[in-house]
C-alpha cells in the first residue's frame, strides 16, 4: 500500500519514523511457519534481515528523495529501465497483495473457529473444513471490499486501531507469557542446544519454508516517501531505519520463540499454531477464559490490515493506468472516487484463488502454495528495485539525492547486490515444496506456480504492448510527472 504523504510543514522524528516502519512490517500470522525450526530462526531472521530488509529500506529511501514524484516503485523502476519494466513493478506489487489475501483470510477464518470455543475441544474438524474456510474468507473479504467503496473515511475507521489492537498488543501479551513462563521454570518443547542455531544449509528442505521469512519484512518501501520529511536525513534516517529493523527482528524472534516454547515442531499447525499457542499460555495461567478475546483481537487485526489494503496498491495502480497504461474500464471511479472496477477485478481474482481449497489436499497446502506464490512475485518486484538502485546511480550520476545510502555510489552496489542475490536465492527455494507440509502431487504443485507465475508477470507485457494514446485520462486528478529521461 503506498503511504501517502502529509502535506504538512512539521517533521518527523526518529521514533515516529521508526514506528511507522515497524507497524509497516510486522505481522503475526507468519510466525508459526517459522517456529518448527527452534532457535534456527533466530538465524534465517538475522540473514533476512541483513540481506533483504536493510537493503530495501536504505535503497527505497535513496530513489524516493532523489525521485519524490508520485508513482513509487513505477517511477523508480521506470527511471532506471524505462515505463515498460515500471509497470510490472507495481503491477507486481498490486498482484502479490491480491493473492496474499486468501492466505491472511485463511488465519483469520480460523480464529472466528475459536471465538467461543475451547481450541482442545471440537474445532479441529471445523479448521481444516475447506468449505468453511472458503466461506468465511470470501465473506470477510467482500465486506471489506464493500467498506472500501464507500471511500477513504469508511475504510480508514476500521483500520485507524485495528494495528494496535490485533497486533501490537496481542505480541506484547504472546511475549510477557512466554518470559513468564521461562523465568518461573515451566518445561520447553524448544531444544535449547545452542549448536540448533546454525541450520544444517546444505539440505535444501531446511530452506523452503524459512524463504518465506524474506516476506515477513517485506513493505519497508513503503514508508520511504518519508524521507523527505524528517529532520537532517542524510543522519536520521538510518538511524530509524536500523531502530526499526532491530524492532522488527526482536518482535519477530520473540514471537517465534514463545510459539516453540510450549508447542513440539512437529505439531505446529501454519493456521492454527498462533492461537493454539496462546490458549496453552492461557490455560497454564488460569486465563483460559480469555482465549475467544485474543481470538476476537487476532480476527479485527486482519480484518483492519486486509480493508487496508484493498484500496492502497489499487489506488497506485489505478494512478499509473490514468497515465495511459490500463485501458479505461480500469480507469472507472465510483461516486465516492473509488476504483471501483480494480476492486471488482481484484475481488474475482482472490475469489478463484480462494476455490483452490477445494482442490488441494488441506488448508495449509492451500496456505503455503499461495504464500510461495506470493513471495516469488514480490521478489521480482524487489529484484527491479534493487537493480533500479544500482544502475541510477550510474545513469544519473548527478541528480540531486537529500538521502544517499552509506557508503555513497559504492555502497549502493554492495547493498544492491547483496539485495539481488538474496531475492534471487529465496526466489528459487520458494519453487520448491516444503517436506514439513503436505501438499499433495508435486506435480500439481508446480504447476500451480509456474503457471501462476507466467501468468501474473505476463499479463501486464501483454496489456503494456496493447496501450493506446486514447488510454491517457487527462482529466484524472491522479496525473504522474513524466520521467526524467523523457524532458531530455
Amino acid at each position: 500500500m503506498e503511504i501517502q504523504k502529509k502535506e504538512s510543514n512539521s517533521k518527523l522524528n526518529i521514533f515516529t519514523l521508526t514506528i511507522m516502519n515497524i507497524v509497516a512490517v510486522v505481522s503475526l500470522r507468519g510466525l508459526p511457519s517459522e517456529a518448527g525450526y527452534g532457535l534456527g530462526a533466530i538465524f534465517y531472521y538475522l540473514f533476512a534481515a541483513l540481506v533483504f530488509l536493510i537493503p530495501v529500506a536504505l535503497i527505497s529511501a535513496e530513489l524516493a528523495a532523489a525521485f519524490p514524484e508520485k508513482g513509487g516503485v513505477y517511477r523508480w523502476v521506470g527511471e532506471a529501465f524505462g515505463s515498460r519494466f515500471g509497470f510490472l513493478a507495481i503491477w507486481l506489487q498490486w498482484i502479490q497483495n491480491t493473492i496474499w489475501f486468501p492466505t491472511v483470510l485463511t488465519f483469520s477464518a480460523v480464529s472466528i473457529a475459536y471465538i467461543g470455543v475451547n481450541p482442545s475441544e471440537g474445532t479441529a474438524s471445523l479448521v481444516n473444513n475447506r468449505i468453511y474456510v472458503a466461506i468465511v474468507c470470501l465473506v470477510l473479504y467482500w465486506g471489506a471490499t464493500l467498506i472500501n467503496l464507500k471511500g477513504l473515511s469508511a475504510s480508514s475507521k476500521i483500520s485507524k486501531y485495528g494495528g494496535l489492537i490485533g497486533t501490537i498488543i496481542p505480541v506484547g501479551i504472546l511475549i510477557l507469557f512466554a518470559i513468564i513462563w521461562l523465568f518461573s521454570g515451566k518445561p520447553l518443547e524448544l531444544n535449547t542446544n545452542i549448536s540448533t542455531m546454525f541450520p544444517d544449509l546444505s539440505n535444501f528442505d531446511n530452506l523452503v519454508l524459512a524463504s518465506s521469512i524474506f516476506l515477513f519484512f517485506a513493505g519497508m518501501e513503503l514508508s520511504a516517501v518519508h524521507v523527505t520529511e524528517i529532520e537532517n536525513p542524510q543522519k536520521n534516517y538510518p538511524k530509524a531505519i536500523m531502530m526499526a529493523s532491530l524492532g522488527a527482528v526482536l518482535i519477530f524472534i520473540l514471537g517465534t520463540l514463545a510459539i516453540s516454547f510450549v508447542l513440539p515442531s512437529n505439531s505446529i499447525n501454519l493456521t492454527q499454531g498462533l492461537l493454539v499457542t496462546f490458549d496453552k499460555y492461557l490455560v497454564a495461567y488460569d486465563l483460559g477464559f480469555l482465549s475467544p478475546v485474543i481470538a476476537l483481537m487476532l480476527v479485527i487485526g486482519v480484518l483492519a490490515g486486509v480493508s487496508t489494503w484493498i484500496g492502497g496498491p489499487s489506488k497506485g495502480l489505478l494512478a499509473v493506468g490514468n497515465h495511459g497504461l490500463l485501458p479505461p474500464f480500469f480507469q472507472k471511479v465510483n461516486k465516492n472516487g473509488v476504483q471501483i472496477n480494480i476492486l471488482i477485478v481484484q475481488g474475482c481474482i482472490v475469489t478463484l484463488l480462494i476455490l483452490l481449497f477445494t482442490f488441494m489436499p488441506s488448508v495449509q497446502s492451500v496456505y503455503q502454495v499461495l504464500t510461495q506464490l506470493t513471495s516469488i512475485l514480490y521478489l521480482v518486484m524487489y529484484l527491479l528495485l534493487f537493480l533500479s538502485g544500482i544502475v541510477l546511480r550510474v545513469k544519473e550520476p548527478n541528480q540531486p539525492r537529500p538521502f544517499n545510502v552509506p557508503g555513497g555510489k559504492i555502497g549502493m552496489f554492495i547493498l544492491g547486490g547483496i539485495g539481488v542475490l538474496g531475492a534471487l536465492l529465496a526466489m528459487g527455494l520458494s519453487f520448491l515444496p516444503p517436506s514439513q507440509i503436505k501438499v499433495g502431487s508435486p506435480t500439481v504443485w508446480y504447476t500451480i506456480l509456474i503457471i501462476g507465475f507466467i501468468v501474473f508477470v505476463g499479463a501486464p507485457m501483454i496489456i503494456y504492448n496493447m496501450r493506446k494514446p486514447e488510454w491517457i485520462n487527462k482529466n484524472s486528478k491522479e496525473s504522474i510527472e513524466p520521467f526524467t529521461w523523457e524532458k531530455k
